[in-house]
């Protein structure tokens, strides 16, 4: 029993099948062989009854049982209309917007950094960590969190810049920036994790350079085609960035400009930049106003004021 139609119209008709399923299945509309004359002609319109469920019957079995669509992705590229926004993403307040220029150049800068990310990857996982650095186990949301942020700003209620009484920096307080030796030894499993952990983590906080620093080096880390949950969590950072920007007070905060920075990576992150990644990493890009600057073997994350 099945669908079959003839000039627009369509009917459920009987058709014997070999399938031993489609035998099993009860019988709608059940049409007993026709008895038709021998100048039936299935080429001209059906004149009764007969002819017509003859004609479907015949149509029928010149189906095939499967029909693979063969599609031109080039061709739907071309015709594509929508161009998908952040969405639920805020608007900038009047003032805190960059300019076109600024965004293109952030971009520039962040596609010949990702590119680094990329050629020197091996080079810098060979190299050795200090003994104070453990990097925790991939599925370790807190350790993470720890280990980039701070044991400090992970507490509850720490506020304040960090202090130091004795000599030397403890990182386990103030957290691990992202070195190279340190981002390159995670694969795409792990970095999509922790970008996801400080994702939730920035969800019911603030923004601090030290989160600024992570979320850059992990988006830099993120290797093209995006993973389905990697495309979702950069839009949820982009969301909370804009949450964030309207609550600034003022436009020269210096948070403003490494908030804008995030939003206009994940928001212009789209094939159209893609195509011009591999020209932009050639090009040495002027540092202004706030940019991620690249230094080995550590990845840079600061806001001018």
């Amino acid at each position: 029993m099945r669908w079959v139609g003839l000039a627009g119209l369509k009917t459920m008709a009987w058709i014997p099948v070999e399938s031993a399923v489609e035998e099993l299945m009860p019988r709608l509309l059940p049409v007993e062989p026709c008895d038709l004359t021998e100048s039936f002609d299935p080429s001209v319109p059906p004149r009764t009854p007969q002819e017509y469920l003859r004609r479907v019957q015949i149509e029928a079995a010149q189906c095939p049982d499967v029909v693979v669509a063969q599609i031109d992705p080039k061709k739907l590229k071309r015709k594509q209309s929508v161009n998908v926004s952040l969405s639920g993403c805020q608007p900038a307040p009047e003032g805190y917007s960059p300019t076109l220029q600024w965004q293109q150049q952030q971009v520039a800068q962040f596609s010949s950094v990702r590119q680094s990310v990329i050629r020197h990857r091996s080079h810098w996982k060979s190299q050795q960590l200090d003994s104070n650095v453990t990097m925790p186990k991939s599925e370790d949301e807190e350790g993470w969190k720890k280990f980039c942020l701070g044991e400090r700003l992970c507490a509850e209620g720490a506020v304040g810049p960090a202090t130091s009484e004795g000599p030397g920096i403890d990182y386990v307080q103030i957290g691990f920036p992202p070195l190279l030796s340190i981002v390159s030894r995670m694969n795409q499993a792990t970095v999509t994790s922790v970008l996801e952990y400080l994702s939730n983590w920035f969800g019911e906080r603030d923004f601090t350079p030290e989160l600024g620093r992570w979320l850059y080096a992990l988006l830099a880390c993120l290797e093209k085609p995006l993973l389905p949950e990697a495309h979702s969590l950069i839009r949820q950072l982009a969301r909370r960035c804009s949450e964030v920007r309207l609550l600034v007070d003022s436009k020269d905060d210096e948070r403003v400009p490494a908030l804008n920075l995030l939003i206009c990576l994940v928001s212009r992150d789209s094939e159209e930049i893609e195509k011009e990644e591999q020209a932009a990493a050639e090009k040495a890009v002027t540092k202004e106003d706030f940019q991620g600057e690249w230094t080995a073997p550590a990845l840079e994350f600061t806001a001018s004021t």
